[in-house]
């Protein structure tokens, strides 16, 4: 086992500062997403925000840009598609909570198979995260 705690002995994945951050503290998140586009922080908010709201559709829609968006992050931070993304290193909560947005925006509007994919793969990713954020 890694001192990351990986079974397959796969090193865990730190993504950068995202700038996003600083930014939601002081700007509405629409904002901070048309500002920083490729912040899975920022359309975790906005899909969080929905999910709230009850506006299922448009929670999933910025879940799944977030989503994706952090995958490219993770990408080039040197994740070749599985390992640990730890909860414990702030940068990588934009893509963790978008990621458990995107299970709970698609379990609301029965995407079954889609929710669970995103469930496991927010729990392999991190189990603390997944506890979190109600997974």
């Amino acid at each position: 086992m890694t001192a990351g705690g990986d079974l397959l002995g796969i090193p865990p994945t730190h993504l950068p500062t995202d700038p996003a951050a600083e930014a939601l503290g002081k700007a509405d998140a629409r904002q901070v997403a048309t500002a920083y586009p490729a912040s899975s922080l920022a359309w975790a908010t906005l899909a969080e925000r929905a999910l709230e709201e009850g506006d299922d559709v448009t929670a999933y829609a910025f879940a799944r840009t977030g989503y994706h968006r952090g995958l490219d992050s993770l990408r080039r931070a040197g994740w070749r598609g599985q390992g640990p993304v730890p909860w414990e290193h702030e940068p990588n909560r934009g893509f963790l909570r978008a990621l458990a947005a995107l299970a709970h925006a698609a379990g609301r509007i029965g995407e079954e198979d889609e929710r669970a994919r995103c469930t496991e793969f927010l729990r392999a990713s991190s189990v603390e995260a997944a506890r979190e954020l109600g997974l």
